[in-house]
């Protein structure tokens, strides 16, 4: 079975690791990195195939910048965003509005996750942070 590739660019440390330790515990998926510096993110994603990446924004309904740039560059990355409040998670696609998960529990980002990369042609990519 392939796994689902995450890349991980999470804020506070905690967070970062409990991001991890529920992606790492499905049989499915897993953590293939962790990145906090956004150009750094940009840098990783240009050279290594990643089937997702998950990140945690400032502010709950913020949208990070670097989003927008990595879509319309890769369109076939999935990226989902995380209050750090655990308010609300947000889904990103290329030339699609962005999707709020309300419940942004353990198992509905994991069923999130792993419908969308299903469902993609050939790349599977999230953000996690």
């Amino acid at each position: 079975m392939k796994k689902i590739k995450l890349l991980v660019s999470s804020r506070p440390k905690l967070l970062s690791e409990v991001i991890r330790n529920l992606i790492n515990s499905q049989l499915d998926m897993e953590v293939v990195g962790e990145v906090l510096d956004p150009l750094q993110l940009y840098l990783y994603i240009q050279k290594t195939h990643v089937h997702g990446i998950v990140i945690t924004p400032l502010n709950a309904n913020g949208e990070p910048k670097i989003c927008s740039i990595l879509l319309n560059e890769q369109h076939h990355l999935k990226i989902l965003t995380l209050s750090s409040k655990s308010e609300a998670a947000y889904l990103y696609q290329f030339g699609m509005k962005r999707l709020r998960i309300d419940d942004p529990s353990p198992q509905s980002i994991i069923d999130t996750l792993r419908s969308v990369c299903d469902n993609s042609n050939g790349y599977q990519t999230l953000l996690v942070g």
